[in-house]
């Protein structure tokens, strides 16, 4: 069956934005100007391994008659009235206004459920506009930051009721056992999406023109000739990719030609459809703070990395360029340890079909799923080697049991008795080790933790 969640309140709140998280891409076009959005827009939506329809709609507008404004009122009706769970979104750091108590007091004689989610909570600006929604009558508010992906363990744990409701929630596979460590093996007719990105003039159109094979990129030693993200079908030993060539990234302070805003806002889009971003370096320049801040977002966004040092024959001293990239990548990236990073001339040609192993083997290690069989013994094993810390009156928190969302990347679920109090360096000794046992290196990996006993218990 079909779960659909409709995002609803009055305009600017950050409805679109919440919408484009959810889709995972940017479907939605966000501005700050209010009434961006006049028509509904659907898209398919995962969240923590729930599958659901999202639809996103124009903002609440107290309008009659046969204005644009009413129009747009009545679309809104049309998809709260089909959704099985409307989400009213309000802004917390405004604090609860009285439009959006008004469209409150109408949802709630409305057929639909609702749920309260109070965006932009991010720090401590948001907290009195939470605490306000309470007095909405409507549930307990859902603390959420969509911009940042802040608080969408409790989005999910609001919507799961409503799911099961609906006979949607996904149940997990029943062939984990099965299936082979190695991962998931790609759709064959499915091109990997490989993009290319980095400052201006470090070679990256350089190096797609010579793994095309051909001049299909406009090149040069003036900085930020590419300005489009192109793309070229491509096929590398039997393997199609989708190849996706930037313009350059410069430091936001330094933009300020419209022409280059879209240029970069078209290179973030390319970042977040890709699968594995290769970031193309500068030998002489390994990892500045420009490069740090693409890598870091790269992460973010949940994509394979791969680092493509550039210009290494005309390197000034090799030796000093891989220890900076070592030092760097421990202290700033610590949370991806073992990306891979590949010594390469893309005007010679010389290292770059070791650039494209490191593709497919991160590639392979991106798609990978573990049995929950073996993710629980690896558990039992690592909690008895190194138990939680214990709690005040000297109780530990029980970590029950442990199951993998998804692939792409890999996401797991963790639960146990006080998700709230677990510390963060204890998630982080989990992701290392979980690195380290399924060989996942170099790879975004998604930890959460939920409270509840083990959901699947019995269902063998």
């Amino acid at each position: 069956m079909t779960f659909t969640v409709a995002i609803v309140g009055r305009p600017n709140v950050g409805k679109s934005t919440l919408f484009n998280r959810l889709a995972g891409r940017r479907v939605a076009i966000v501005h700050d100007m209010p009434g961006v959005t006049r028509d509904r827009r659907e898209a398919d939506a995962s969240l923590l391994g729930m599958d659901f329809r999202v639809v996103d709609t124009a903002g609440f507008e107290d309008s009659g008659g046969d204005t644009v404004e009413a129009r747009m009122r009545r679309q809104t009706d049309r998809a709260v009235g089909e959704a099985d769970v409307a989400l009213l979104l309000i802004d917390a750091r405004a604090g609860v206004t009285p439009l959006d108590r008004h469209f409150a007091d109408y949802l709630r004689r409305g057929k639909t459920p609702v749920i309260v989610v109070a965006n932009k909570c991010e720090g401590k600006a948001g907290a009195p506009g939470l605490y306000e929604a309470y007095g909405l009558g409507l549930g307990d508010p859902v603390p959420l930051s969509a911009e940042h992906g802040e608080g969408l363990a409790e989005l999910f744990d609001a919507l799961r009721p409503h799911a099961e409701a609906a006979g949607a929630l996904a149940e997990p596979e029943e062939d984990h056992d099965e299936a082979e460590e190695g991962g998931e093996a790609p759709r064959p007719d499915r091109p990997l999406q490989m993009v290319v990105v980095g400052r201006p003039n470090v070679g990256k159109s350089t190096l797609v023109n010579r793994l095309l094979g051909e001049d299909r990129m406009l090149t040069g030693p003036e900085a930020g000739l590419t300005r489009d993200a192109i793309t070229s079908e491509w096929e590398h030993k039997g393997r199609r990719l989708r190849l996706v060539d930037t313009a350059g990234l410069r430091k936001r302070a330094q933009i300020d030609d419209p022409v280059e805003k879209l240029s970069v806002s078209n290179t973030l889009d390319a970042i977040r459809m890709a699968e594995v971003v290769v970031l193309v370096l500068d030998a002489d320049a390994i990892l500045d703070k420009q490069d740090l801040t693409i890598a870091r977002m790269v992460v973010e966004e949940g994509r394979a990395l791969v680092l493509a040092i550039n210009k290494w024959d005309a390197a000034t001293d090799p030796e000093a360029s891989l220890k900076r990239l070592k030092d760097r990548m421990e202290t700033s990236l610590p949370m991806v340890r073992g990306v891979p990073a590949v010594t390469l001339s893309a005007l010679t040609g010389k290292g770059v079909d070791r650039l494209m192993d490191a593709v497919l083997d991160i590639h392979k290690a991106w798609n990978k799923r573990v049995s929950t069989s073996h993710l629980n013994r690896w558990l039992e094993e690592v909690v008895a080697h190194h138990p939680p810390p214990a709690l005040a009156g000297g109780r530990r928190i029980k970590i029950r049991y442990m199951t993998q969302a998804k692939a792409r990347p890999p996401t797991f679920v963790i639960f146990a008795s006080k998700p709230e109090e677990l510390p963060e360096s204890y998630s982080r000794y989990l992701i290392n080790g979980l690195r380290d046992a399924f060989k996942l290196p170099g790879v975004p990996i998604r930890l959460y933790v939920r409270s509840g006993r083990n959901p699947y218990a019995g269902k063998d």
